[in-house]
């Protein structure tokens, strides 16, 4: 689910939204996904493994890190935001402030929900991470960390996509490996095996009317259960779906440990995650997207200031989050789930005269999973805002490339060590993002 919002959005940013292009992707077959050059791919574990169910969450529109996560001990975040910065942990007065994480960054009261995930050891913070190509196009720069190369036109699929390609899947028999929270198949998903865009499980059915839904389902099977594959496979794959998610009671779902969705579009999306998860049905990947972050004007990261808008959308992402680590990843009842949110790009170290911020380059994320090595901010050495450091004399330096997290998560708790086809021409490195 997307939540998109447009009212702050550049123009690129609002085209691209107000038309869905995620629903332009297609399914791509497994053969098209391996390059050539590939000698042998080792497919990751099999049935009965240990390895965890993924949750991929997409922040388009380019998160304020800086905003989320705010570096109170950077003296120069204060000299280049002088409305937008967050307040220290430690200032006077009764005023909204950040949650020291640290004795350098903070969360902005917004964020301030996933304290006891990050408190817990259960949430990492990477910071001045983000895609070393410098794009700052929506469409470029989202497209380069889905398909987990930039730049190389020649790629089909995305990153999740090649590794449930080259996985054995959690059950044999599961007719839905993974499954997009949208309306089209995700970037990051295109190339997985049994994978279908479900906006919301809980109805999920072949479109028309619903009193002849079950007769177009009889319909569907009798026509291409004859039919060559992947015709037919794809076909039954998608009616066993149906009849499956119908199974599962997504309407009367109870949270656990007191976990309170938000009743918004994206607590709705991770309460039915969880229903899906805890239903054990053998689904291994969930993608959704959390939209709106686009913030050129009027940014609002604070309650009070100009609305909040900002502040508003990270309390329901955090809020949602924070239910799902309750739900889901707390407790002696704890299902292997690990959650990985990420972005585009970041803003401009300094705010605009507009009391926003624009296209920028570092930015923040985020990690969570009870072998995740959290509560801790992750950075790769923190690069600075001081004027003469930053990239282009305006953005914050990316030090830690983004791959980096989603390999170790991909090979440690994923199981899957083909990181040279899942993120082709790079080499990861180990930054301790994962326990054992």
């Amino acid at each position: 689910m997307s939540d998109e919002t447009f009212d702050a959005g550049c123009e690129e940013y609002n085209t691209l939204a107000r038309r869905d292009f995620l629903q332009l992707a297609t399914g791509v077959g497994v053969a098209a996904m391996l390059p050539a050059w590939l000698p042998q791919v080792v497919l990751a574990q099999s049935s009965n493994s240990t390895r965890d169910i993924i949750v991929s969450i997409f922040l388009s529109g380019g998160t304020d890190g800086m905003s989320m996560v705010a570096p109170f001990g950077d003296p120069a975040y204060y000299t280049g935001r002088p409305t937008l910065a967050i307040p220290r942990p430690d200032a006077a007065g009764t005023g909204p402030k950040g949650v020291a994480l640290d004795d350098f960054f903070a969360f902005s009261p917004g964020m301030a929900p996933l304290m006891p995930a990050y408190t817990a050891g259960d949430l990492l913070v990477a910071h001045a991470t983000g895609s070393i190509d410098t794009s700052r196009s929506h469409f470029d720069a989202q497209r380069y960390i889905e398909v987990g190369k930039p730049r190389d036109p020649n790629i089909s699929g995305g990153w999740l996509g090649r590794h449930l390609a080259t996985s054995a899947p959690l059950r044999s028999d599961a007719p839905l490996r993974a499954l997009g929270l949208t309306p089209g198949l995700p970037t990051t998903l295109v190339g997985a095996p049994r994978t279908l865009p479900i906006p919301n499980p809980a109805n999920f059915t072949i479109g028309g009317s619903a009193t002849t839904a079950n007769a177009r389902t009889q319909f569907m099977v009798q026509n291409y259960q004859g039919a060559v594959n992947p015709v037919a496979a794809n076909a039954l794959d998608s009616t066993n779906t149906i009849a499956l998610l119908q199974r599962i009671n997504f309407a009367g779902y109870a949270p656990s440990n007191g976990a309170a969705y938000p009743n918004s579009g994206f607590g709705s999306a991770l309460r039915s995650t969880a229903a899906l998860i805890k239903a054990d049905v053998g689904v291994e990947a969930i993608h959704a997207f959390n939209g709106g972050w686009d913030t050129h004007a009027a940014q609002g990261n604070l309650p009070g200031l100009d609305g909040g808008a900002m502040h508003n959308r990270m309390l329901d992402l955090a809020s949602s989050l924070a239910a799902f680590h309750a739900d889901v990843i707390q407790g002696t009842t704890s299902y292997g789930v690990t959650v990985v949110i990420i972005s585009e790009f970041g803003r401009n170290a300094r705010e605009n005269g507009d009391r926003g911020t624009d296209h920028g380059r570092g930015n923040v994320a985020f990690a969570m999973g009870r072998k995740i090595a959290g509560g801790r901010v992750l950075t790769n050495g923190w690069p600075g805002l001081a004027r003469e450091v930053l990239e282009a004399g305006q953005d914050l330096r990316v030090t830690l490339d983004h791959r980096d997290i989603l390999a170790e998560i991909v090979q440690n708790r994923l199981g899957n060590r083909n990181l040279g086809v899942i993120f082709p021409d790079y080499t990861p490195r180990v930054r301790g993002v994962t326990k054992a």
